[in-house]
C-alpha cells in the first residue's frame, strides 16, 4: 500500500473557496487502476494559513506513479493554476509506503 499526500497552506479567509473547489471537481480517480481511497483533510490554522492535505491510498507506489503519468491525472489537474491566489506557496508532496 502507498499513501500519497499533498499539503496545502491556504490563505486565511480562503478556506471555503478551497474546500468548494475540491468538493465540486472531477478527480477521475475511480477510473485509475490501483486507486483505493481519497480524503481531503483539514488541519490547524495559525496566524498565516490553514493547513489542508489531500490523502490518497493506492495499491502500490507504482500505481500512484502510473496515475501521475495518466490522461486522467492531466484532466484532473488542468485548472490547478487558476487557483494560485488561494495558496501560500506550492503544495508539498509526501509519499509513504506501508510497513505494517
Amino acid at each position: 500500500m502507498f499513501i500519497a499526500m499533498n499539503r496545502f497552506k491556504i490563505i486565511i479567509g480562503k478556506e471555503k473557496e478551497f474546500e468548494n473547489i475540491w468538493k465540486s471537481r472531477e478527480t477521475f480517480l475511480d477510473k485509475v487502476p490501483g486507486f483505493k481511497n481519497f480524503n481531503l483533510i483539514k488541519g490547524k490554522t495559525n496566524e498565516e494559513y490553514t493547513l489542508y492535505a489531500s490523502h490518497s491510498i493506492w495499491k502500490s507506489e507504482e500505481a500512484f506513479i502510473n496515475w501521475t503519468k495518466s490522461e486522467e491525472f492531466r484532466m484532473a489537474h488542468k485548472d490547478a493554476g487558476v487557483n494560485k491566489h488561494l495558496y501560500l506557496g506550492h503544495p508539498e508532496f509526501e509519499g509513504f509506503n506501508k510497513i505494517i
